[in-house]
């Protein structure tokens, strides 16, 4: 990387963590350049040699959440999507340690970024990516397990909600305990189906 490389990347990083500041304390569409500028340490002109307005700022900062979560996975369980169609059944249940320990470690290592973007998900976009995870692996997950196709976004919010909840819980108390006993706390809370 140049030292240009290296200042683009500076500044933009400087940017990302100030809209992450300002988004913790408002909604997004109260955010103003002149804000998220101030936050950074930038100039105006600065900004706008980035992005053309705010929502590029935010779409480039959900984005490095998207990728920053996504560095915890290990590349096999990164594409799992890939064997859908033809692994073992227990390949496809993700309540399991493999899944849920980098999960939960990205959450505890980045509390506030993600505390912000429960807070923010529907500024930010996340609204989306459930959409394309409800196509793209969790439905054919739950075709795979036979669940009809007018019970999948109740079952899936019902697991959602419930580890969402334990996760909230778990931010509330600082993330004080181990990662590993949250991750068994949860498997003891999914219990059905899926588990059978």
């Amino acid at each position: 990387m140049n030292k240009n490389e290296s200042k683009y990347f500076n500044t933009a990083v400087r940017m990302d963590e100030a809209l992450i500041s300002l988004l913790e304390k408002k909604d997004f569409e109260y955010i103003t350049v002149k804000e998220v500028c101030e936050a950074a340490g930038v100039n105006r002109s600065t900004f706008y040699l980035h992005y053309e307005n705010t929502a590029d700022l935010l779409k480039e900062t959900t984005q490095h959440i998207i990728n920053s979560f996504f560095s915890y996975f290990s590349k096999d369980t990164q594409h799992i999507s890939r064997r859908f169609q033809n692994c073992h059944l227990k390949e496809l249940m993700f309540i399991t340690p493999e899944y849920l320990t980098p999960y939960l470690t990205f959450i505890k290592d980045n509390q506030r970024v993600f505390k912000t973007s429960i807070k923010q998900f529907g500024a930010m976009g996340f609204d989306g990516l459930y959409s394309d995870l409800l196509k793209d692996i969790f439905n054919p997950v739950l075709a795979r397990y036979c669940i009809p196709e007018r019970e999948r976004n109740y079952i899936l919010k019902f697991y959602l909600v419930g580890i969402t909840a334990i996760v909230m819980e778990w931010l509330d108390d600082n993330c004080t305990d181990s990662v590993d006993s949250v991750c068994k706390i949860i498997m003891k809370c999914v219990v059905g189906k899926l588990n059978e």
